[in-house]
Protein backbone atom coordinates (compact mmCIF):
# COMPACT_ATOMS: atom_id res chain seq x y z
CA UNK A 1 0.00 0.00 0.00
CA UNK A 2 3.08 2.20 0.41
CA UNK A 3 4.44 1.88 -3.13
CA UNK A 4 0.67 2.07 -4.37
CA UNK A 5 0.33 5.49 -2.06
CA UNK A 6 3.95 6.65 -3.84
CA UNK A 7 2.76 6.32 -7.04
CA UNK A 8 -0.23 8.01 -7.25
CA UNK A 9 1.36 11.17 -5.51
CA UNK A 10 3.81 10.99 -8.00
CA UNK A 11 0.99 11.29 -10.37
CA UNK A 12 -0.95 13.86 -8.39
CA UNK A 13 2.24 16.18 -8.36
CA UNK A 14 2.39 16.42 -12.35
CA UNK A 15 0.01 19.38 -10.97
CA UNK A 16 2.15 20.15 -8.12
CA UNK A 17 -0.57 18.06 -6.12
CA UNK A 18 0.89 15.48 -2.94
CA UNK A 19 -2.12 13.90 -2.57
CA UNK A 20 -3.49 10.55 -3.54
CA UNK A 21 -6.69 10.86 -4.26
CA UNK A 22 -5.80 13.43 -6.97
CA UNK A 23 -3.04 11.03 -8.71
CA UNK A 24 -6.14 8.49 -8.70
CA UNK A 25 -8.64 10.76 -10.18
CA UNK A 26 -5.64 12.07 -12.76
CA UNK A 27 -5.15 8.53 -13.49
CA UNK A 28 -8.88 8.16 -14.33
CA UNK A 29 -8.85 10.85 -16.65
CA UNK A 30 -6.03 9.51 -18.45
CA UNK A 31 -7.42 5.99 -18.52
CA UNK A 32 -10.99 7.59 -20.03
CA UNK A 33 -9.42 9.56 -22.70
CA UNK A 34 -7.07 6.93 -23.84
CA UNK A 35 -9.87 4.85 -24.38
CA UNK A 36 -11.80 7.18 -25.93
CA UNK A 37 -9.03 7.97 -28.59
CA UNK A 38 -8.46 3.78 -29.03
CA UNK A 39 -4.90 4.52 -27.95
CA UNK A 40 -5.18 2.62 -24.33
CA UNK A 41 -1.32 1.87 -24.70
CA UNK A 42 -0.89 5.34 -23.99
CA UNK A 43 -2.55 5.13 -20.28
CA UNK A 44 -0.58 1.70 -19.89
CA UNK A 45 2.84 3.28 -20.75
CA UNK A 46 1.80 6.75 -18.64
CA UNK A 47 1.64 3.71 -15.39
CA UNK A 48 4.66 1.41 -16.49
CA UNK A 49 6.44 5.45 -17.10
CA UNK A 50 5.33 5.51 -13.06
CA UNK A 51 6.17 2.99 -11.56
CA UNK A 52 9.69 2.29 -13.38
CA UNK A 53 10.69 5.82 -12.21
CA UNK A 54 9.97 4.99 -8.54
CA UNK A 55 11.31 2.09 -8.81
CA UNK A 56 14.81 3.41 -10.00
CA UNK A 57 14.32 6.65 -7.43
CA UNK A 58 14.24 3.66 -4.77
CA UNK A 59 17.01 1.88 -6.27
CA UNK A 60 19.27 4.82 -6.51
CA UNK A 61 18.89 5.51 -2.49
CA UNK A 62 16.94 8.72 -3.59
CA UNK A 63 15.74 11.09 -0.59
CA UNK A 64 13.43 9.49 1.30
CA UNK A 65 11.04 12.68 1.99
CA UNK A 66 11.23 13.25 -1.56
CA UNK A 67 10.19 9.72 -2.27
CA UNK A 68 7.14 9.88 -0.46
CA UNK A 69 5.77 12.85 -1.90
CA UNK A 70 5.72 11.12 -5.00
CA UNK A 71 8.95 13.84 -6.48
CA UNK A 72 10.33 10.96 -8.85
CA UNK A 73 6.89 9.82 -10.43
CA UNK A 74 5.42 12.81 -12.39
CA UNK A 75 8.40 12.92 -15.40
CA UNK A 76 8.41 9.46 -15.81
CA UNK A 77 4.96 9.14 -15.84
CA UNK A 78 4.73 11.94 -18.40
CA UNK A 79 7.85 9.99 -20.78
CA UNK A 80 6.03 7.20 -20.05
CA UNK A 81 3.02 8.70 -21.91
CA UNK A 82 4.78 10.67 -24.88
CA UNK A 83 6.89 7.12 -25.68
CA UNK A 84 3.71 5.29 -26.85
CA UNK A 85 1.24 8.75 -27.78
CA UNK A 86 4.43 9.12 -30.73
CA UNK A 87 5.79 5.85 -31.69
CA UNK A 88 4.39 2.86 -33.37
CA UNK A 89 3.50 -0.10 -30.95
CA UNK A 90 6.24 -2.70 -30.67
CA UNK A 91 8.33 -4.79 -27.90
CA UNK A 92 10.99 -2.37 -28.58
CA UNK A 93 8.93 0.44 -27.89
CA UNK A 94 7.72 -0.84 -24.74
CA UNK A 95 11.90 -1.25 -23.89
CA UNK A 96 12.69 2.27 -25.29
CA UNK A 97 10.01 3.19 -22.61
CA UNK A 98 11.18 1.67 -19.49
CA UNK A 99 14.67 2.59 -20.10
CA UNK A 100 13.66 6.46 -20.64
CA UNK A 101 11.39 6.16 -18.07
CA UNK A 102 14.36 4.88 -16.20
CA UNK A 103 16.51 7.47 -17.42
CA UNK A 104 14.06 10.24 -16.90
CA UNK A 105 14.83 9.73 -12.86
CA UNK A 106 18.69 9.97 -13.28
CA UNK A 107 17.83 13.19 -15.34
CA UNK A 108 15.45 14.92 -12.45
CA UNK A 109 18.86 14.31 -10.17
CA UNK A 110 21.12 15.35 -12.54
CA UNK A 111 18.94 18.49 -13.62
CA UNK A 112 17.95 19.43 -9.57
CA UNK A 113 21.64 19.72 -8.51
CA UNK A 114 21.90 21.94 -11.33
CA UNK A 115 19.20 24.50 -10.69
CA UNK A 116 19.58 24.35 -6.78
CA UNK A 117 22.33 27.21 -7.71
CA UNK A 118 19.71 29.41 -8.67
CA UNK A 119 16.87 28.34 -6.12
CA UNK A 120 14.53 27.15 -9.20
CA UNK A 121 12.83 23.50 -9.35
CA UNK A 122 13.50 21.13 -12.05
CA UNK A 123 9.73 21.17 -12.83
CA UNK A 124 8.53 19.04 -15.38
CA UNK A 125 11.92 19.85 -17.86
CA UNK A 126 13.57 16.07 -17.56
CA UNK A 127 10.55 14.59 -18.95
CA UNK A 128 11.04 17.31 -21.63
CA UNK A 129 14.76 16.79 -21.93
CA UNK A 130 14.47 12.76 -21.99
CA UNK A 131 11.65 12.71 -24.37
CA UNK A 132 12.85 15.30 -27.02
CA UNK A 133 16.19 12.60 -27.24
CA UNK A 134 13.87 9.56 -27.39
CA UNK A 135 11.68 10.93 -30.10
CA UNK A 136 15.18 12.83 -32.01
CA UNK A 137 16.83 9.15 -31.66
CA UNK A 138 13.44 7.92 -32.95
CA UNK A 139 14.52 9.43 -36.41
CA UNK A 140 17.71 7.22 -36.48
CA UNK A 141 16.88 4.03 -35.03
CA UNK A 142 15.17 1.10 -37.64
CA UNK A 143 13.28 -0.75 -34.85
CA UNK A 144 11.63 2.04 -33.21
CA UNK A 145 9.09 3.42 -35.76
CA UNK A 146 7.53 6.57 -35.65
CA UNK A 147 3.59 7.33 -35.62
CA UNK A 148 2.59 10.37 -34.99
CA UNK A 149 5.44 12.91 -35.16
CA UNK A 150 4.89 15.56 -37.68
CA UNK A 151 7.10 15.97 -40.10
CA UNK A 152 10.19 18.01 -40.00
CA UNK A 153 9.39 21.24 -42.25
CA UNK A 154 11.39 24.72 -41.93
CA UNK A 155 9.38 27.94 -40.23
CA UNK A 156 7.12 29.57 -42.28
CA UNK A 157 3.87 31.86 -41.81
CA UNK A 158 0.84 30.64 -41.47
CA UNK A 159 -2.10 31.48 -42.93
CA UNK A 160 -5.54 33.00 -42.37
CA UNK A 161 -7.43 30.49 -39.36
CA UNK A 162 -10.74 30.56 -38.38
CA UNK A 163 -11.84 28.83 -35.30
CA UNK A 164 -15.26 28.68 -34.77
CA UNK A 165 -15.96 30.70 -31.48
CA UNK A 166 -19.41 28.73 -30.58
CA UNK A 167 -19.85 28.36 -26.79
CA UNK A 168 -19.75 24.55 -26.97
CA UNK A 169 -16.46 24.86 -29.25
CA UNK A 170 -14.75 27.23 -26.24
CA UNK A 171 -15.81 25.35 -23.63
CA UNK A 172 -14.29 22.07 -25.40
CA UNK A 173 -10.90 23.24 -26.11
CA UNK A 174 -10.90 25.00 -22.72
CA UNK A 175 -10.82 21.75 -21.14
CA UNK A 176 -8.46 20.03 -23.84
CA UNK A 177 -6.15 22.67 -22.54
CA UNK A 178 -6.12 20.70 -19.18
CA UNK A 179 -6.56 17.51 -20.08
CA UNK A 180 -3.24 18.30 -22.81
CA UNK A 181 -0.95 18.24 -19.59
CA UNK A 182 -1.33 14.07 -20.13
CA UNK A 183 -1.37 14.78 -24.18
CA UNK A 184 -4.82 13.94 -23.83
CA UNK A 185 -7.22 16.09 -26.17
CA UNK A 186 -10.55 14.70 -24.24
CA UNK A 187 -13.06 17.56 -22.88
CA UNK A 188 -14.43 14.71 -20.43
CA UNK A 189 -10.66 14.17 -19.24
CA UNK A 190 -10.23 17.72 -18.92
CA UNK A 191 -13.41 18.08 -16.23
CA UNK A 192 -12.02 14.93 -14.35
CA UNK A 193 -8.74 16.74 -13.75
CA UNK A 194 -10.00 19.83 -12.58
CA UNK A 195 -12.23 17.85 -10.39
CA UNK A 196 -9.02 16.23 -9.01
CA UNK A 197 -7.35 19.77 -8.63
CA UNK A 198 -10.26 20.72 -6.30
CA UNK A 199 -10.20 18.25 -4.58
CA UNK A 200 -6.87 19.17 -2.82
CA UNK A 201 -6.84 22.35 -3.73
CA UNK A 202 -9.41 24.69 -4.70
CA UNK A 203 -6.91 27.75 -5.27
CA UNK A 204 -5.46 25.52 -7.89
CA UNK A 205 -8.55 24.22 -10.03
CA UNK A 206 -9.47 28.14 -10.52
CA UNK A 207 -6.20 29.31 -11.43
CA UNK A 208 -6.26 26.31 -14.13
CA UNK A 209 -9.41 27.36 -15.06
CA UNK A 210 -8.62 30.67 -15.48
CA UNK A 211 -5.36 29.65 -17.13
CA UNK A 212 -7.01 27.72 -20.06
CA UNK A 213 -9.65 30.25 -20.61
CA UNK A 214 -7.20 33.21 -20.69
CA UNK A 215 -4.75 31.31 -23.42
CA UNK A 216 -7.41 29.74 -25.09
CA UNK A 217 -9.15 33.69 -26.10
CA UNK A 218 -5.60 34.96 -26.13
CA UNK A 219 -4.59 32.08 -29.24
CA UNK A 220 -8.07 32.79 -30.96
CA UNK A 221 -7.24 36.49 -30.57
CA UNK A 222 -3.32 36.54 -32.04
CA UNK A 223 -4.62 34.01 -34.71
CA UNK A 224 -2.89 31.08 -33.73
CA UNK A 225 -3.83 27.63 -35.86
CA UNK A 226 -7.62 26.81 -35.52
CA UNK A 227 -6.40 23.25 -35.19
CA UNK A 228 -4.38 23.55 -32.18
CA UNK A 229 -6.49 25.83 -30.26
CA UNK A 230 -9.12 23.34 -30.82
CA UNK A 231 -6.98 20.53 -29.72
CA UNK A 232 -6.38 22.67 -26.42
CA UNK A 233 -2.42 22.97 -27.31
CA UNK A 234 -2.39 26.46 -26.69
CA UNK A 235 -3.40 25.43 -23.00
CA UNK A 236 -1.53 23.21 -20.66
CA UNK A 237 1.39 24.85 -20.29
CA UNK A 238 -0.19 27.89 -19.58
CA UNK A 239 -2.30 25.52 -17.08
CA UNK A 240 0.69 24.61 -15.16
CA UNK A 241 2.53 28.01 -15.20
CA UNK A 242 -0.46 29.34 -13.43
CA UNK A 243 -0.76 27.04 -11.00
CA UNK A 244 2.92 27.33 -10.49
CA UNK A 245 3.30 31.03 -10.30
CA UNK A 246 0.45 31.57 -8.69
CA UNK A 247 -0.63 29.37 -5.54
CA UNK A 248 2.67 27.07 -5.34
CA UNK A 249 5.74 29.13 -5.58
CA UNK A 250 4.02 32.32 -4.86
CA UNK A 251 1.23 33.35 -2.14
CA UNK A 252 -2.30 33.89 -3.88
CA UNK A 253 -2.48 37.77 -3.35
CA UNK A 254 -3.40 40.36 -5.75
CA UNK A 255 0.25 41.44 -6.60
CA UNK A 256 0.91 37.42 -6.90
CA UNK A 257 -1.98 36.63 -8.78
CA UNK A 258 -1.10 39.75 -11.61
CA UNK A 259 2.07 38.23 -11.61
CA UNK A 260 0.95 34.62 -12.62
CA UNK A 261 -1.22 36.50 -15.19
CA UNK A 262 1.79 37.53 -16.99
CA UNK A 263 3.62 34.60 -16.75
CA UNK A 264 0.25 32.67 -18.11
CA UNK A 265 -0.15 35.39 -21.10
CA UNK A 266 3.77 34.88 -21.86
CA UNK A 267 3.51 31.01 -22.03
CA UNK A 268 1.00 31.46 -24.96
CA UNK A 269 3.81 33.51 -26.99
CA UNK A 270 6.52 30.87 -25.97
CA UNK A 271 4.30 28.28 -26.92
CA UNK A 272 4.04 29.87 -30.19
CA UNK A 273 7.72 30.31 -30.57
CA UNK A 274 9.10 26.99 -29.57
CA UNK A 275 6.42 25.44 -31.90
CA UNK A 276 8.29 27.36 -34.42
CA UNK A 277 11.75 26.61 -33.18
CA UNK A 278 11.53 22.43 -33.10
CA UNK A 279 9.27 21.85 -36.59
CA UNK A 280 12.97 21.76 -38.16
CA UNK A 281 13.34 18.48 -36.09
CA UNK A 282 9.82 17.59 -36.14
CA UNK A 283 9.56 16.73 -31.89
CA UNK A 284 6.94 18.12 -30.08
CA UNK A 285 7.28 21.37 -27.38
CA UNK A 286 5.93 19.04 -24.85
CA UNK A 287 5.77 20.97 -21.25
CA UNK A 288 8.93 23.08 -22.35
CA UNK A 289 6.92 26.51 -22.41
CA UNK A 290 5.34 26.15 -19.40
CA UNK A 291 9.35 25.09 -17.63
CA UNK A 292 10.90 28.02 -19.42
CA UNK A 293 8.17 30.56 -18.38
CA UNK A 294 8.16 29.40 -14.96
CA UNK A 295 11.91 29.72 -14.31
CA UNK A 296 12.17 32.83 -16.09
CA UNK A 297 9.69 34.41 -13.17
CA UNK A 298 11.15 32.50 -10.58
CA UNK A 299 14.74 33.65 -11.23
CA UNK A 300 13.84 37.10 -9.99
CA UNK A 301 11.90 36.52 -7.02
CA UNK A 302 14.99 36.61 -4.86
CA UNK A 303 15.44 40.31 -6.02
CA UNK A 304 12.01 41.51 -5.81
CA UNK A 305 9.83 43.04 -2.52
CA UNK A 306 9.73 40.67 0.06
CA UNK A 307 5.96 38.97 0.57
CA UNK A 308 4.71 36.92 3.31
CA UNK A 309 6.58 33.99 3.35
CA UNK A 310 5.54 31.33 1.61
CA UNK A 311 2.91 28.59 2.99
CA UNK A 312 1.00 26.03 0.95
CA UNK A 313 -2.47 26.83 0.32
CA UNK A 314 -3.55 23.31 1.14
CA UNK A 315 -2.20 20.15 2.67
CA UNK A 316 -0.72 18.50 -0.20
CA UNK A 317 0.75 21.08 -2.43
CA UNK A 318 3.89 20.45 -1.70
CA UNK A 319 7.35 22.12 -1.19
CA UNK A 320 9.11 19.45 -2.81
CA UNK A 321 8.93 21.20 -5.84
CA UNK A 322 11.46 24.16 -4.22
CA UNK A 323 14.05 21.78 -3.54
Amino acid sequence: MRFVDLNLRGAGQVMFMNNPVTGLLILAAICWGTIRADMPQVAIGAVVGLVVGTLAAMALHVHRDSLRQGMFGFSPLLTGAAVPTFLDHSAWMWAYLVIGAATTTVVTLAVSKVFTTWGVPALTFPFVLTSWLLMLGAYQLHKIRISTLAAPMLPQAIGTTSFDVSLTNLITAMLRGVSQVFLIGDWVSGLIILLALAVNSRWAAALAVAATVIATLLAIALGAPATSIDAGLYGFSAVLTAIALGCVFNNPHSRGLLYALLGTVFTVVIQAALNTALSPIGIPTFTAPFVFATWLFLLPKADLVPTPHHQPIADGIVAGHEA
